[in-house]
Parts: C-alpha cells; structure tokens; sequence
C-alpha cells in the first residue's frame, strides 16, 4: 500500500492538512510567502519585486498538495528573469541554518548575528553589513548546518577584512566571556544626570547582557523598607542629604558629607545586589550615583567576577545645565527644575567623585558624546578583559 502523501513520502500532519509544502532532500516544510520574500531581499532582489514575484508563486500553486524546491526557484527565475542583482543565478527559499556546538543546535540568525557584533565597540551599520556578509556565505554554500567554531571564524575574519584585527580580536573576547567561568560586572559611577543609565542600557544591549540595574531602584526599596527616622540618609536626593544630616558638619563641605552618608547606606544594598548576581553566574551592568571609587568595597567580589568600574561625567557645566533643561521639557512629570537650582552641588559632588577617580586609577568618561561614550566603554570594557588571563585568539577559533 502507498503511503499516504505519495510514494515514498511521510504521511502529512494534520497541521498541515490544506496547506502546501515544499520538498527538498526528502524533507517537507510549509510554503509561506513571508520566507520567499525574505529569502528575495537577501539576495539583493528589490522590495516590490519581491513581493511580486512571492505572489505570482503562491497564485501558480493552487491545488497542489507537494512542490518540488526546485520548482520554486524555476518559477521564481521565470518571473524575474536572469537579472544581474541575483549573484548565484539561483533562488531556492533560505535554508534553515542550523548553528550547532557544545551540545546545543540553535537557528542561525542574521539579526542575532549583528547584535552580538556590537560587543566588538563598532557602528551598528557596520555590525549588520558584516551579519549579511555572513548571511550571504551561508547561502552560497547552501549550508543546512554549521559548528559554532566555524562560525565564530568566519565573523573574525570578515571583522578583520572590513575593519581590523583589534576589532576582529574584542569580539573573539567577549564571545569568550558569554558562558564564563566568572560573571562580568560592570559598575558605572558619576554625579546626577550625566546619562549614566542611558549609557548603561545601551552597553547592557549591545554587549547581550540581560541584567541592568541602577543603585536608584535599590536606594528606593531601602527607602519602603527603612523609615526616615532608623536611616535618614537614604531618604532625600543625593544633592541635599545635608539638610538630613543629624547635626552641622565640621570643616566638611555638608553638601558631600550627606552624599557620603547616603552612600555609605545605599552601598548595603548595592553589596546586596551584587552578591545575588554571582550566587547565579549572571553578567550585569549596574549604574548609580553611590558608586563611588575607594568607597564602595569591590575586594570580597575580586575573586568571584571581573569588575570593570568606570566614573561618568560632564565637564562643561553649561552642557550639564543644557541637559537639565531638556529633560525638564521631556519629562514634565519630574521636578526637573529642583535639578536647575541645585546644579552647584551637583556640580561639587561630581568634582568630589571625579578626584577619588583620579586617587584610585578608576577611568573618567567625558559624556559629550552618547554614541562615541557607548563604544568607549565598551572599548574598555573588552580590551581590559583581553589583557587578563591566557586570551589565545586561536583558541577561541
């Protein structure tokens, strides 16, 4: 007897009764249009062409239960002809690229690709032209499979070809630091408003890190949890903890006695935090005004993860109030202007930071630029991991 679906093929499931599928090397998948037009704009076929030539296919399929692959991509040739833009003269729906290693098999992702790219510190059009580079050697091969290894050689190689080998190496190291033997932590200190949290969740994102946490959020719980009068401190903005101080202060500048009283007690928290984090082996980027270098004591973490601290700033204290006044236009719901009339102390407290910066050799980011601050730090971020250990760019290969 035959098998259902034809000689020599497995029966249909039943999700796919009614549907069509394509056959190629004795494996059936569904049609979908969505793939053909996906498959036609990466190998350079014009938006509507695609969709054209996706639709005349679907419509020319009527009443067929099984199509052959090549087939398809005949039909595809037969709509839009030899045309120059298609490089291997064949347009066969994209393979699914199987990504295997340590175990593990993982859809192959151009997006995903460009993503882990940024961790190298380069442009995200740079990152995705490579991504499509890669794509598009997968589709030349008509690879349905290939090792993590031989992946991770081809992405090191074109970074070298396009950019350079120090580029190519930061991303060898930060691929080494995605299953690491110990977590990467990396704390981003400075004064209120310099766009520490802004930096942080950029860096978090394009570095693949999923936990980014801001000393804020812990400083807010303490404040639910421990009333005014056990702990005073965390009760007020770090620009005028004075006015919270039980007493005057004696030849100190009370505008940082109280940010260093509020430091001092947020920093339990802060130790809090990062004890969870490498309990679970988990990478995070943490920013906040109470991280404070030589005040917060980073030596019982020295063994357990790789600290990375940076201090933010802005220097020009004009930018600093321009910046004020525009988030006080972006966000009306916040006493923005409480920032304007206390930008003196702010402006103090970040000039105290900056010096305990400079005693304990933690580096200073000038914010003037996002996008060139975002990829300094991350910059810093892999070349200070490359520098540690046995990094071998071969044997990550």
């Amino acid at each position: 007897m035959e098998p259902q679906g034809g000689q020599g093929r497995p029966p249909r499931a039943p999700e796919d009764e009614g549907r069509i599928l394509v056959e190629d090397e004795g494996r059936q998948r569904p049609f979908m249009r969505g793939i053909m037009i996906h498959s036609l704009l990466a190998r350079g076929v014009p938006f509507e062409d695609a969709y054209r030539a996706a639709d005349a296919v679907r419509a020319g399929l009527g009443g067929r239960t099984v199509v052959p692959r090549a087939e398809l991509a005949k039909a595809v040739r037969d709509i839009l002809g030899e045309a120059p833009f298609l490089e291997d003269r064949a347009i066969p729906l994209p393979p699914d690229v199987t990504v295997t290693g340590d175990g593990k098999r993982t859809p192959f992702s151009k997006g995903l690709l460009s993503q882990s790219l940024l961790a190298a510190a380069i442009d995200p059009h740079e990152a995705f032209d490579v991504a499509r580079e890669i794509e598009r050697e997968l589709l030349r091969r008509d690879a349905r499979e290939i090792g993590r290894h031989e992946l991770r050689r081809l992405v090191y190689e074109a970074l070298g070809r396009h950019i350079g080998p120090q580029t190519a190496e930061r991303y060898l190291v930060w691929r080494r630091y995605q299953e690491p033997e110990r977590p990467v932590v990396i704390l981003l200190g400075g004064a209120t408003g310099v766009g520490k949290t802004a930096l942080a969740l950029e860096v978090a994102h394009r570095l693949g890190i999923a936990r980014v946490l801001s000393t804020d959020s812990i400083r807010q719980v303490m404040r639910v949890m421990l009333p005014p009068q056990l702990v005073p401190a965390i009760h007020g903005s770090s620009y005028d903890g004075e006015r919270l101080l039980a007493g005057p202060v004696r030849g100190e500048d009370p505008v940082i006695a109280g940010f260093l009283a509020q430091t001092a007690a947020v920093s339990v928290g802060v130790r809090a935090t990062l004890d969870r984090a490498l309990e679970e082996n988990a990478s995070v980027v943490l920013d906040g005004v109470v991280l404070v270098p030589g005040l917060l004591d980073l030596r019982a973490y020295a063994e357990r993860a790789e600290l990375i601290f940076l201090v933010v700033a802005t220097l020009d204290a004009e930018a600093y109030r321009n910046r004020f006044a525009s988030r006080a236009a972006d966000e009306r719901r916040r006493a923005q202007h409480r920032y304007l009339e206390n930008l003196e102390s702010i402006l103090r407290i970040q000039e105290h930071v900056l010096a305990l910066a400079d005693q304990h050799g933690v580096p200073i980011i000038d914010n003037v630029s996002f996008d060139r601050s975002v990829v300094t730090i991350i910059r810093h971020v892999t070349e200070t991991l490359r520098t540690k250990g046995d990094f071998d760019p071969a044997k990550l290969l």
